[in-house]
């Protein structure tokens, strides 16, 4: 049996995005951000860092959702190039670079949404980690305005490591400004994987505005 260990709207929906693409059944189980669980000695044995994902597969729990993707991949044999293969440093790079990409909305999730009272947020920080978001998504627009996918050979999972960033970062930067990248995020959010993932594990409830302006300042 596999079980996920899951928050909706986390990362951890990257994990399960990829086992639909892969049809592979497993146990979903739901943990809280404000309950306190995830410091529970339960969990901390199998995420030390106390987040989701963590996957229990072949006796073992693997955490950290780019090495999650990387095992199933391999494991599977299925979307990812094989080692050795001219693009499988193009794909490990793309995996880390939507880690990259997800500290910077992080970090702004923490200044918009958690941060309180609002008099506690930093408006330099939030105008700081709004360029470095916006540096990030410079370089995928750029990527992506000649191929659909992170690999010219197609969709790979690497793109449900990065698919999933599309949902918070146009939270914190204007759709309009990144055409090609608007595109690649309703590519991969119309995949039927994308939408049976979000249809078991949900899409969470952090965000309550659609867009988040960085307050005067």
């Amino acid at each position: 049996m596999i079980r996920l260990h899951h928050i909706p709207g986390s990362r951890s929906i990257r994990v399960l995005w990829l086992l639909e693409e892969l049809n592979l059944p497993a146990d979903i189980r739901i943990w809280s951000l404000t309950d306190g669980s995830l410091r529970s000695p339960e969990f901390l044995a199998m995420s030390p860092a106390g987040r989701v994902p963590a996957l229990e597969i072949d006796g073992r729990t693997i955490f950290e959702s780019g090495a999650i993707i990387q095992y199933l991949t391999e494991r599977e044999g299925k979307l990812a190039p094989k080692p050795g293969a001219s693009d499988r440093a193009d794909f490990l790079e793309w995996i880390s670079f939507a880690e990259t990409q997800a500290y910077q909305f992080q970090a702004l999730n923490i200044q918009h949404i958690f941060l309180r009272p609002p008099e506690a947020r930093s408006i330099p920080l939030m105008r700081l980690d709004t360029k470095r978001l916006a540096l990030t998504a410079d370089a995928l627009e750029r990527h992506l305005s000649h191929q659909d996918y992170l690999l010219a050979s197609g969709f790979s999972a690497a793109d449900c490591m990065m698919g999933f960033n599309m949902g918070a970062t146009f939270r914190y930067l204007r759709r309009e400004r990144y055409p090609a990248l608007a595109a690649y995020a309703a590519r991969t959010q119309a995949r039927p994987a994308w939408q049976r993932a979000l249809s078991i594990g949900g899409d969470g409830d952090i965000y309550e505005k659609d867009f988040y302006e960085i307050p005067d300042g």
